[in-house]
């Protein structure tokens, strides 16, 4: 272990999340244990400890395991730094070193000093222990979590869908270069090595403005992509561009915005503006000029933007330019939430290097604001990520999907030359006398689906008056042997494979809190069931197995089901609960541990978002044949929960189609 001339201190918070528990876990250590680490600085409120007496106190108490915590002992060091690009440089130096790239210069435009190479040394000793780079991905999550605020990231998803609709432009055409001139930590130009990664002539270039952004993009592709070639560099794009090794085929980018020191004075004469000088408040429209100006012929773009660029009247001139040359293929408006901004509702432009488009052609409006889903476990709608692809492949082969529009250019070229999707795709849905009928025959499915389950719970009753039952938490089932609770692990990242899966047949599904939180994610994480159970023999994986209750604890919420559906992975923030069958029925277990009522006491305040302490919720004490008859009752509970859920989203579509008709006129009464 390395040694440090001042202490590296936690809080009650980071100790907890050391040693993955709940804070008042450690609260409660603090009172039970009389040698429990005595505070080395803070306040009574929020006291400080040495990282070294709590990590000796954990592996004495036996709550970590002294082999297989490292990284989680590492990241307080890193967050001790303080400072967010002294982090940043030492995490992009654990993963340029993992990758083993030998240009030490390349990584910011400081060198580390001592303390931060011993960090790096450190991360080191720990990859060749684990036989692993992955923990380079934990420590990037963990920085990039810290400064949430600071930082803005493609989110995978986005990046993912991106690049498919770059990919339906080029027409199934080769790519071997793909450039983001504002890369960030190169989520973009990660999706575009999952799309098109073909070594060795498959050519990344990143340029971004922060230098400690652009060295952990370099070493995230580094690891990530080591077959690729690889150019990820720091600058100013607008004002600096830089020379390319090769024409461009595909830019993807996510550029900066309302900016307004982006260079207007001194860029007044830029050849690049061919199509207009961009106003200084029209940022968003220099970086769409300078993206096409990289294109080669035949090239395409796919540029995130926000909504009013496609509006603001000084931008309409320019607009109108790229319009009429043909540049514009087209807008496709993203369901809110899709990235930061998350209360908006962005726009991606597709743009192609003229003149690959036939003169003349219509551009493309999808309007795909409306691609949500709703969980059946009580979270709120999340963007269906199939559909917006979906939506946006037909419209661009020409077909007809719903909220789709083909516009002439001359029918744009007006006033405003306003692009906004929804101002040019049908206000109404196409739904046809036959569609109707068939919406009120899955109607009547439904509800009779309902009515069945609901018959079911009709014949229960409430007693009179409350009965006390004794009761019983987590921990003391734990120590008494009825229950096993393993957290759940990130597994090596090189052994995770993505994108739809398409049969189950010999692989495991991993469960992570993104996909839970996400449930319309296209693009799906497993493992070879070979591989998996591998890992779990060796500590690296956590499998289900049939009966065993998943209890899920993220800031998207709480819950907690039974695994029918096993063996799947589970992921950080995720816990298996194993119980003895002969004393505890897993359908019944769940249903008290999912209880809203449950995770607030079991929180670290009074709210359902708070930090849960599995361990601390609490279950009914009862004979097990009345555990097995109410976990029966929670079962067609929860087929209910099911059936309500399709029966809301069934008839809304009806409804909405039926609105849609009346507001046409094309609705008569028999």
């Amino acid at each position: 272990m390395v040694e440090y001339d001042e202490p590296v201190t936690l809080t009650l918070a980071g100790i907890a999340r050391l040693a993955g528990v709940g804070r008042a876990a450690v609260s409660n250590w603090r009172r039970r244990h009389d040698d429990f680490p005595a505070p080395v600085g803070g306040t009574d409120a929020s006291p400080q400890f040495s990282l070294d007496d709590v990590e000796a106190w954990l592996i004495r108490h036996g709550k970590v395991d002294e082999s297989s915590a490292g990284w989680e002992r590492l990241w307080p060091r890193i967050e001790d730094l303080g400072d967010r690009d002294r982090m940043g440089l030492v995490v992009a130096a654990i993963g340029e070193r993992l990758a083993e790239v030998k240009d030490p210069g390349t990584v910011g435009p400081a060198g580390l000093t001592v303390g931060e190479q011993a960090l790096v040394d450190e991360a080191l000793r720990l990859a060749e222990r684990d036989g692993s780079t992955a923990g380079f991905a934990e420590l990037l999550r963990r920085w990039l979590s810290t400064h949430v605020r600071q930082i803005v990231v493609t989110p995978p998803q986005l990046a993912d869908t991106m690049t498919a609709i770059a990919a339906e432009l080029r027409g199934g055409a080769d790519v071997e270069h793909v450039m983001d001139p504002a890369c960030g930590v190169g989520s973009l130009l990660s999706a575009a090595a999952r799309q098109w990664g073909a070594p060795p002539r498959m050519l990344l270039t990143g340029v971004e403005v922060d230098p400690v952004l652009a060295g952990l993009a370099r070493a995230r592709l580094s690891l990530e992509s080591p077959d690729l070639s690889r150019e990820v560099v720091s600058g100013d794009t607008l004002r600096h561009p830089i020379p390319l090794r090769k024409p461009v085929d595909v830019v993807l980018c996510n550029p900066p915005s309302n900016e307004r020191e982006w260079g207007h004075g001194e860029l007044a004469t830029d050849r690049r503006w061919q199509y207009g000088q961009p106003p200084r408040t029209e940022s968003e429209l220099a970086w769409v000029q300078h993206i096409l100006s990289e294109l080669a012929e035949g090239g395409v773009a796919v540029v995130l933007l926000p909504p009013a660029v496609a509006t603001r009247r000084a931008g309409r001139r320019i607009r109108a330019a790229l319009v009429r040359s043909g540049a514009v293929r087209g807008v496709i408006a993203l369901p809110a939430g899709a990235a930061s901004p998350y209360g908006v509702s962005l726009h991606l432009w597709l743009l192609t290097a003229p003149p690959v488009r036939g003169e003349g052609d219509p551009v493309v409006f999808v309007d795909a604001a409306d691609c949500r889903t709703t969980s059946t476990g009580g979270r709120a709608a999340v963007i269906d990520w199939d559909e917006v692809l979906d939506r946006s492949r037909v419209a661009l082969r020409g077909g007809d999907a719903e909220r789709t529009g083909r516009v002439p250019l001359v029918e744009l070229l007006g006033d405003e030359t306003d692009l906004t999707p929804a101002r040019h795709v049908p206000a109404e849905l196409a739904v046809s006398a036959v569609d109707l009928r068939r919406m009120w025959t899955g109607l009547d499915a439904s509800v009779l689906r309902m009515g069945d389950v609901g018959a079911a719970l009709r014949p229960l009753t409430v007693t009179e008056s409350a009965q006390e039952l004794p009761a019983v938490t987590v921990a003391e089932l734990e120590r008494s042997g009825v229950v096993t609770i393993v957290p759940g692990v990130a597994p090596p990242a090189d052994e995770v494979q993505r994108g739809r899966l398409e049969s189950r047949d010999g692989v495991v599904e991993l469960l992570t809190a993104p996909t839970l939180a996400e449930e319309g994610v296209r693009d799906q994480e497993w493992l070879d069931a070979e591989a998996a159970r591998r890992l779990e023999g060796e500590g690296k994986a956590v499998l289900t197995e049939f009966g065993d209750v998943v209890v899920v604890v993220t800031a998207f919420g709480f819950d907690a089901w039974v695994e029918t559906s096993a063996p799947r992975l589970l992921g950080p923030y995720l816990y298996r609960l194993r119980g003895a069958s002969d004393l505890l029925d897993p359908f019944f277990l769940a249903a008290c541990l999912r209880v809203p009522a449950n995770a607030r006491q079991a929180g670290t305040h009074a709210s359902v978002s708070s930090r849960i302490d599995v361990r601390r919720l609490r279950v009914l004490r009862l004979p097990l044949e009345e555990q097995r008859a109410l976990g029966e009752v929670h079962r067609q509970l929860t087929s209910f929960e099911d059936s309500v859920a399709e029966l809301s989203a069934v008839g809304g579509r009806l409804s909405g189609a039926l609105a849609a008709l009346l507001a046409g006129g094309r609705l008569r009464l028999s």
